[in-house]
């Protein structure tokens, strides 16, 4: 049997399949392409409720949403493949800590830069919304950038953190801003993309 990934190229789901490949667990990607708004659709609901990618469905036939919990998720499952630290020790706690900050402090805001017009009404501002947004993106980036403290990684050897916060990374604030105030980070996407086994899907949805 095979996992199922639901997303779409340039999406969450990168750092999704990433860890499937460096756990050696097949997987079929299912197309729940964005420019068509098919996250949006009844079929997709009864996949995921909250119409968001990426979404993995398990051997076991259930379905786990939120890209942190389905990371883990799979470390859970595929302990050989050592993609977090080991249990009760710093560099688990601290890859814990980045991956929740991400999913709490910067995916939501990413959401606001992409849809301004869901969280303004119609009397509102979205450019505005968006700018306020994208730099409070910005400024978790910084946070982040300072925090990295391996050559690249987060924390002294690769995990799935460095997986998830290049993934998100990867949006909002511009590839030129990235450059200019964020080397750290982009070392670390690039490492990402040189890996053996995951390298050649990051480089399929990010070049």
């Amino acid at each position: 049997m095979r996992y199922i990934v639901y997303g779409t190229k340039g999406s969450s789901n990168c750092a999704i399949e990433c860890a499937l490949a460096e756990a050696r667990a097949p997987y079929d990607l299912v197309d729940v392409s964005l420019d068509i708004n098919a996250q949006l659709t009844d079929e997709f609901a009864r996949i995921n409720p909250t119409r968001k990618i990426p979404a993995l469905c398990l051997l076991s036939g259930h379905v786990i949403t939120e890209s942190a919990a389905i990371l883990l998720t799979i470390a859970d499952r595929h302990p050989r493949a050592r993609l977090l630290p080991r249990s009760r020790t710093p560099e688990r706690a601290q890859a814990l800590r980045w991956m929740v900050f991400m999913a709490s402090e910067v995916y939501p805001a990413v959401e606001i830069v992409d849809y301004p017009e869901r969280f303004t009404g119609r009397s509102g501002h979205p450019e505005e919304t968006r700018d306020l947004a994208r730099e409070r993106v910005r400024n978790r980036f910084l946070i982040l950038e300072q925090a990295i403290a391996g050559e690249p990684w987060l924390g002294p050897a690769f995990s799935l953190a460095d997986l998830y916060v290049a993934n998100l990374t990867r949006w909002s604030v511009g590839k030129e801003w990235r450059a200019e105030h964020c080397p750290k980070i982009e070392r670390l996407a690039q490492a990402i993309a040189e890996r053996p086994v995951s390298g050649p899907i990051w480089r399929r949805h990010f070049g």
